[in-house]
């Protein structure tokens, strides 16, 4: 087992499909494909504990996949895989490209205004049809600020700071 900050969250079992076992998985995965090019996934359970198990097969669905993993053999064995997080090791993924950032790199960051005023942390990251939201939470209240390139002016992960020019508005 690789130590937990060489570890990526992938994607979360949200229920079960069928009576062989099927799970559904909501993916973090850009491309639901990312499951049909790896043999098998860390599962984090609820409760803190971690369990490797084997893909044997895998079906693209909308907002997901459906997977099928070896040991999971029936409706109820699936019942208890729902709420596990599916993690996968960094050294498994690909390098991002230039300007590309992994979630994971980027949840934490402090995020300033290009004349330096705090905004807050970077909370999470929401998935929207155009572009990604970045949610910016400090003490007195949360901003959502687009993930576009005339939003977000540099990202520096080395210093854990994100610089933005906020929109008219916000």
């Amino acid at each position: 087992m690789k130590p937990d900050d060489d570890l990526l969250i992938i994607g979360k079992v949200v229920g079960v499909h069928g009576i062989r076992g099927g799970l559904k998985v909501l993916s973090y995965a850009e491309s639901p494909t990312f499951f049909d090019e790896t043999d098998e996934l860390i599962f984090r359970f609820p409760k803190g504990s971690d369990k490797v198990y084997a893909i044997q097969e895998t079906n693209p669905r909308k907002g997901g996949v459906q997977m099928l993993l070896a040991g999971i053999e029936d409706r109820n064995a699936a019942e208890g895989m729902v709420g596990a997080e599916i993690l996968v090791s960094r050294a498994d993924l690909p390098e991002p490209g230039e300007e590309e950032y992994y979630w994971s790199d980027l949840i934490g960051l402090g995020v300033y205004t290009i004349d330096d005023a705090y905004l807050g942390r970077l909370t999470r990251i929401m998935p929207t049809g155009g572009n990604d939201v970045y949610v910016i939470r400090n003490r007195e209240k949360e901003t959502l600020i687009p993930a576009v390139k005339s939003v977000v002016v540099s990202i520096d992960i080395g210093a854990r700071t994100m610089r933005v020019a906020l929109p008219e508005g916000l």
